[in-house]
């Protein structure tokens, strides 16, 4: 079975942070791709830091390793762009190191979605101070960024379309 997870926290009160990009493209892409092809889309009911009690379950062998994407927010990229990934650490994000350490593996693919602010040159922004970080990730994306992430939203229902059907090697040439 092919499987998709959008990671974020549940809740009301996280639902439109930048922390849940994950969830909100899952829930986007969800709607664009075709039931017909088979892919199971899941948004853990867990908090970021514990996604892998969610996931180990449904991810028993090397072949359901090769048809999961785990799609989560990345504050190292910025607001707008996307990295397809594969056979890499967490980069710290708790939530992939979750699921990492559940799965007992790296080998599978990841969807970053860039979170981070940027200057009026491009350059990123981050927040400094662990407290100034927390408080940017679990903020509410701005109409404007919002917006911006819904459009990807098409991109990366594209990108995992491309995934299943031509493989990872192509959707990073065509998407990274």
């Amino acid at each position: 079975m092919r499987l998709v997870v959008g990671l974020g926290n549940p809740g009301k009160e996280y639902e439109n942070t930048r922390h849940n990009t994950g969830r909100i493209v899952v829930g986007i892409i969800e709607k664009k791709l075709d039931a017909k092809q088979k892919i199971k889309f899941i948004t853990p009911d867990t908090f970021m830091n514990n996604s892998g009690k969610m996931v180990a379950p449904l991810v028993k062998t090397k072949k359901d390793l090769k048809d999961l994407i785990v799609i989560y927010d990345d504050i190292d990229l910025p607001l707008g762009k996307i990295k397809i990934s594969f056979n890499r650490s967490s980069g710290g994000h708790n939530g992939l190191g979750s699921i990492i350490k559940a799965l007992t593996s790296e080998e599978f693919l990841r969807i970053r979605i860039g979170t981070a602010p940027v200057t009026s040159s491009g350059k990123i922004k981050k927040p400094k101070g662990e407290k100034a970080m927390l408080n940017y990730l679990l903020g509410e994306f701005k109409k404007s960024e919002l917006e911006t992430i819904k459009k990807l939203g098409k991109i990366i229902a594209e990108a995992v379309e491309t995934i299943f059907s031509e493989g990872k090697d192509k959707a990073m040439s065509l998407y990274n």
